[in-house]
């Protein structure tokens, strides 16, 4: 099957410059980096793309084993790279992406030689020790209200994982792209996101590192990206005064002022 039409791959910007490529969350798609594709796309070439399951993907490519852990994700995440014969890319992951591009950049480091992780979340429920902001009966009950009423919950949840509610707007684009992704693809990539545990695999990184963390986050709390932070040597962790656990919607300048002074220290 043809990569770049499997994953809707989309590459735009610069001719020259080191590659961005930008990956989305949980029942979001590329759509969502709109407002960081000009920030970025003067000095490098961006790479946009949607995982099986989500977006404009190919639905036929789906497989609940492949997509039942994050492996499954990096793969695809890989195989993009390797379809476009990226070398050295910075890789920029919005929520679960952040975990992904950790997997990837293990499993191809020629492939991928920077992370930026925005809102990331090792694990989200909470351990002794660690606090990820839910309890497991949180995520069972949120799993079983998603696979009960996939729309109903889409509805209820956006509005909260967006944050913002004097901003309805955007809530109501998070619940439409929630609600635009076929149910049972989104319950496998939703399991897989809730009952992931990426805390040990952050020790084994070895390419510079941004975590971007916001100031209100009902999904990736306070003290998540410093976890994250400490867990990452020499990684530089950036509070962006954001509410919601999608900045790059909701506070879009400081997320790439943040991302792009990332990129300029790179060079």
């Amino acid at each position: 099957m043809d990569i770049a039409t499997r994953n809707n791959v989309t590459v735009t910007g610069a001719t020259h410059g080191r590659p961005v490529i930008l990956a989305h969350g949980f029942g979001c798609d590329q759509n969502m980096w709109r407002f960081t594709v000009p920030a970025i796309s003067r000095d490098h070439p961006v790479v946009l793309f949607d995982y099986v399951g989500s977006g404009k993907a190919d639905p036929a490519a789906f497989s609940e084993e492949r997509y039942s852990t994050l492996d499954g994700y990096a793969q695809d995440v890989v195989e993009v790279c390797e379809a476009l014969d990226l070398r050295d890319a910075v890789f920029v992951g919005h929520s679960v992406s952040a975990m992904t591009g950790v997997l990837a950049a293990e499993a191809a480091p020629e492939r991928i030689g920077a992370l930026v992780m925005v809102a990331p979340s090792p694990r989200y429920i909470d351990d002794e020790g660690y606090r990820g902001g839910f309890s497991a009966e949180d995520i069972d009950e949120l799993l079983a209200s998603l696979e009960s009423n996939y729309l109903g919950w889409s509805s209820a949840m956006a509005p909260v994982i967006m944050g913002n509610p004097e901003r309805p707007e955007l809530g109501e684009e998070l619940t439409s792209s929630f609600c635009a992704t076929d149910p049972g693809m989104a319950r496998v990539f939703a399991r897989t996101t809730f009952l992931s545990d990426s805390r040990e695999d952050l020790g084994r990184v070895r390419v510079p590192v941004l975590v971007l963390e916001c100031n209100q986050d009902a999904i990736a709390p306070r003290g998540v990206g410093e976890f994250v932070h400490r867990a990452i040597p020499g990684s530089t962790l950036v509070t962006l005064d954001a509410i919601g656990h999608c900045p790059h919607l909701s506070a879009p300048e400081a997320t790439n002022e943040a991302i792009t002074a990332f990129l300029r220290n790179l060079r």
